[in-house]
C-alpha cells in the first residue's frame, strides 16, 4: 500500500504496485540424461518467490522458475502411487506446479468514490506436491537373464558403452544403455538390465526396480549361458518372473542367445532344448565374436520392422 508523495502534490493518489507472481516448477525432458541420480539426495525443489510491489505503480519481479531436467521415460507418481505425468518426448516441457499469483497493490482499488483506498491484497501460495520420480528406460532391445549371464560383456562388445563387469552376481546395479550399429546408417538402443532372480516380481534381488525397465522395450533378448545344465528351466523361470510383474510382457517379441560359447571349446555342439518354439536362437561369444553379426542383424531388422509399424499407427487417418 503506497500513496504518491511529491512536492506540490499534496493529495497524491494511491500508487502501490502489484506483487510479482511466484515461479513455477517445470519438468524438461533432456535426451542427454540417462539417470535420475541427481535427485537422489535432493528432497526439496522450490521455485523463486515473487518480490513485493513498490510505489510509483511498480510491479514486483516474477519469481524464477525451477526447471527439473529429467531423462526420457521418467514417470512422475503421486504419494498414492498414481501416475501424474509420463515424460517421454525429448525436448518437451511440462509446467507441473504453477506459482502463486502476486498480491494486488492499493492502486488497483481506486474508484471515483474511493480515491484513497487503504487496501492491498496478499498474494496466493503456489502449488506444492510430494512426488516420486521413476525411470522406465526407452530402449529398443532389453537383455533379460540371470545375474552373471554375460549381458554387460555383450553390451560392451556391441557398443561403446562400458558397464562394470566382474565375475560375481549383481555387478550391474543400474541399467546401462548402448547404441549398436548393425548396418550403414542403421542402429538400435540396447539396454543391459540388472539380472533377474527367482522371486524378482515380488521384490527379491533388485526386483521391480529392474522389471519396470522392460515395459518400454520393443523386443527382448533372453541371455542363457551355453554351459548351463538346464537352459530351458532358466528360460521358463525368467518368463514366469516377467508374467508375475505384468503378463503383457509375454506378448513382446523375443529371441534367445546362448552366451559364453567360447567356454565350450572349438566348434562346439550345443544342444537345443527349444526346438518346439518358433523363436530365433543364437549361439554367441562376446569374447571371440562368434554369432554376433548374425544376431545383431536380426535384432536390427526386427527393431526396424516394429518402428515402422509404430510410425504407421501414429499417422493420422486420411479423410
Amino acid at each position: 500500500m503506497s500513496f504518491r508523495r511529491e512536492k506540490y502534490v499534496p493529495r497524491g493518489g494511491p500508487d502501490g504496485g502489484d506483487g510479482g507472481d511466484g515461479g513455477s516448477i517445470i519438468f524438461q525432458v533432456d535426451a542427454n540424461l540417462a539417470t535420475l541420480v541427481d535427485y537422489r539426495q535432493k528432497a526439496h525443489i522450490k521455485a523463486g518467490r515473487g518480490t513485493h510491489g513498490k510505489g510509483k505503480d511498480m510491479t514486483g519481479a516474477r519469481g524464477s522458475n525451477a526447471v527439473v531436467r529429467v531423462p526420457p521415460g521418467t514417470i512422475v507418481r503421486s504419494e498414492a502411487g498414481e501416475v501424474v505425468a509420463d515424460l517421454v518426448e525429448p525436448g518437451s516441457t511440462l509446467v507441473f506446479l504453477k506459482g502463486g499469483r502476486g498480491g494486488r497493490g492499493n492502486a488497483r482499488f481506486a474508484t471515483a468514490r474511493m480515491q484513497a483506498p487503504r487496501r492491498a491484497d496478499p498474494g496466493e501460495p503456489g502449488e506444492q506436491m510430494t512426488v516420486r520420480l521413476e525411470l522406465s528406460l526407452l530402449a529398443d532391445v532389453g537383455l533379460v537373464g540371470f545375474p552373471n549371464a554375460g549381458k554387460s560383456t555383450l553390451l560392451s562388445r556391441l557398443s561403446a558403452a562400458r558397464p562394470k563387469i566382474a565375475n560375481y552376481p549383481f555387478t550391474t546395479l543400474s541399467p546401462n544403455l548402448g547404441i549398436v550399429q548393425w548396418a550403414e546408417y542403421e542402429s538400435f538402443v540396447l539396454a543391459d538390465l540388472p539380472g533377474l532372480i527367482e522371486g524378482a516380481h515380488t521384490g527379491k534381488g533388485l526386483g521391480t526396480r529392474f522389471l519396470r525397465h522392460i515395459e518400454r522395450t520393443r523386443t527382448l533378448l533372453f541371455t542363457l549361458e551355453s554351459i548351463s545344465e538346464d537352459p530351458r528351466l532358466e528360460f521358463e523361470t525368467l518368463r514366469e518372473e516377467l508374467a508375475g510383474f505384468d503378463r503383457a510382457l509375454l506378448d513382446k517379441p523375443y529371441a534367445i542367445a546362448y552366451t559364453k560359447a567360447d567356454l565350450l571349446g572349438q566348434d562346439p555342439v550345443v544342444e537345443d532344448p527349444f526346438q518346439d518354439l518358433d523363436v530365433p536362437r543364437f549361439v554367441i561369444s562376446a569374447v571371440s565374436g562368434r554369432g554376433l553379426k548374425e544376431m545383431t542383424t536380426f535384432l536390427g531388422t526386427e527393431v526396424k520392422r516394429i518402428r515402422e509399424i509404430e510410425a504407421a499407427d501414429q499417422e493420422p487417418a486420411v479423410p
